[in-house]
């Protein structure tokens, strides 16, 4: 069972996506089950390419 920290999505303050990470994000080559807070600081969001630090946990 995955942790709530596991679990937690993010949702970018620039646009609508949200980081799912039992989803992870194919496009950039991160795994299912990765938490937000593994992502490397270089990830950038898949829509709107804002950093990292623009995510808010929901």
């Amino acid at each position: 069972m995955a942790s709530t920290l596991t679990r937690r999505k993010y949702q970018c303050k620039d646009c609508v996506y949200a980081y799912n990470p039992l989803k992870g994000d194919p496009s950039q080559g991160i795994q299912p089950g990765t938490a937000f807070e593994d992502l490397p600081n270089t990830w950038l969001c898949p829509i709107c390419k804002a950093s990292k630090k623009r995510f808010k946990p929901l």
